[in-house]
């Protein structure tokens, strides 16, 4: 006599559906979409970084608009990463407003203090 093994056969019918949901299929062209926006994320990283540091060469201090840029870009990377990943259902920048720089005074004001 055989045996039915019913978590295989709920795993095949939870697969069945997934291939079918239009939802998963959604999410599947947004990640694409931010798979693609996150690589020119990269490129304005480096970009940006090089620019920064040419402002610190020649002028002794870094441009407060490349820093903020920065903070920004940062943050969205990070929110594209969580939501490409599935560690995050929010998507982000363009379906959610741009991060801003005084997120950045909040993580630096919950971050533990060191002794």
């Amino acid at each position: 006599m055989t045996q039915i093994d019913h978590s295989t056969t709920q795993r095949t019918d939870a697969q069945r559906s997934s291939f079918t949901n239009g939802t998963t299929w959604m999410r599947g062209l947004y990640m694409v979409v931010l798979a693609l926006g996150f690589g020119v994320g990269q490129t304005l990283l480096s970009l940006t970084a090089i620019a920064q540091f040419l402002f610190l060469l020649f002028s002794g201090a870094p441009n407060a608009q490349l820093t903020r840029f920065g903070e920004t870009l940062a943050f969205w990377l990070g929110d594209t990463a969580k939501f490409l990943t599935c560690a995050s259902e929010e998507k982000p920048f363009p379906w959610a407003a741009w991060p801003t720089a005084s997120r950045a005074l909040v993580a630096e004001r919950d971050k533990p203090t060191e002794f």
